[in-house]
């Protein structure tokens, strides 16, 4: 079985969920495509290559293996992609095709949007955290040495294809900091998401399963409906980076060799004890954050009360600070966000000593 998410607005896609779903490549690419580039993962090079002859005779593919995770995300690399496509004359009607993590999307689709001031993408997402939020939404990016993400364009894919026979094959360290994002979808928005971590941890985590398909699908949706109202995120979208400042400063502190949702859960930890101190978010609400994200997820909530003063330099870069206020997505309550700007210092650190191990 599969289900589709479309995301409308001014350049609307489908996201496709399924089994095997990976099959309709050419098709999702359109008509006109002589060459395309594979921009893929190291760990999927296999797969690349079984693509490559499966489209030979239809769209001739050049093959572009890039470093693991955020070492992707570098400039670079991306110079190097261009390289290929200008030395065998990629036009605007030839395309760009990502197979990989959140990492490899945000680089391919930034060497997509930039390349002839943008061609055609699919993504092909292949864990967690790329299938319900990096693949989705058409944000690109790479990283600089003063943060992550400081550099990128929004670029909706043609496409996104999420295949669960993928997604099966990861081992369950990957998969559970795959669904902290899942979980902030939970936090955020849909809150049956949450009921289903606390109740059927086993059968989310099961890929292969029906209520790991349905969690898929919530987080996808709750993204889907966010980007098609704010597609350049000018307002409504923010709510999507819940945990995120923090956790883009705790990446950057431990230089990118942390998972993403090893950070993000701890920055979900600190949004949740900040929005108990500044909105109105209850002590029962944020120890269900300590629940779903900690006893269900097994991942971590606290971090070295030594960085502080590194953090908060960091955050100062976030793309959500206004002159010298920091904005933060907080919570009201569970599922009603809330875009909050904090100048106190005072308060941000009261609220990290709270997760300060």
């Amino acid at each position: 079985m599969t289900a589709t998410v479309i995301i409308t607005g001014s350049t609307p896609y489908e996201v496709v969920i399924g089994a095997g779903i990976r099959e309709q490549l050419v098709d999702r690419l359109g008509g006109g495509v002589d060459k395309a580039l594979l921009i893929h993962a190291s760990v999927m090079r296999g797969e690349a290559d079984r693509i490559r002859e499966a489209l030979a005779g239809t769209i001739t593919v050049l093959l572009a293996e890039i470093p693991d995770a955020e070492e992707a995300k570098r400039v670079e690399v991306a110079a190097w992609c261009w390289e290929l496509m200008g030395q065998h004359d990629f036009t605007r009607s030839d395309a760009v095709i990502s197979l990989g993590g959140g990492a490899t999307t945000d680089l391919a689709g930034f060497v997509a949007a930039t390349w002839l001031r943008g061609v055609r993408i699919v993504h092909i997402p292949t864990t967690v955290l790329g299938a319900v939020d990096a693949a989705v939404g058409g944000k690109t990016g790479i990283n600089t040495a003063e943060g992550k993400n400081l550099v990128g364009v929004f670029h909706a894919p043609t496409a996104v294809l999420v295949d669960t026979e993928l997604l099966a094959t990861l081992p369950q360290t990957e998969v559970r900091t795959g669904f902290a994002e899942i979980a902030k979808a939970g936090f955020i928005a849909d809150t049956t998401i949450l009921d289903l971590l606390e109740n059927d941890i086993e059968g989310c985590l099961d890929l292969t399963s029906d209520v790991a398909s349905d969690v898929v699908r919530r987080a996808i949706q709750v993204k889907a409906t966010v980007v098609s109202e704010d597609f350049t995120e000018q307002g409504l979208r923010e709510i999507l980076n819940y945990g995120h400042t923090l956790g883009h400063a705790i990446e950057l502190a431990e230089r990118y060799t942390w998972r993403h949702g090893v950070a993000i859960s701890i920055g979900m930890m600190f949004a949740a004890e900040l929005s108990r101190l500044t909105r109105s978010l209850s002590d029962a609400e944020v120890e269900r954050h300590r629940l779903i994200l900690g006893e269900r997820l097994g991942l971590p909530l606290t971090y070295d009360a030594s960085r502080w003063d590194t953090l908060r330099q960091s955050m100062n870069r976030d793309k959500k600070a206004r002159g010298s206020s920091l904005r933060f997505v907080l919570l009201d309550a569970i599922g009603r966000p809330v875009v909050t700007p904090v100048a106190d210092d005072s308060v941000l650190f009261a609220a990290y000593a709270e997760i300060a191990g």
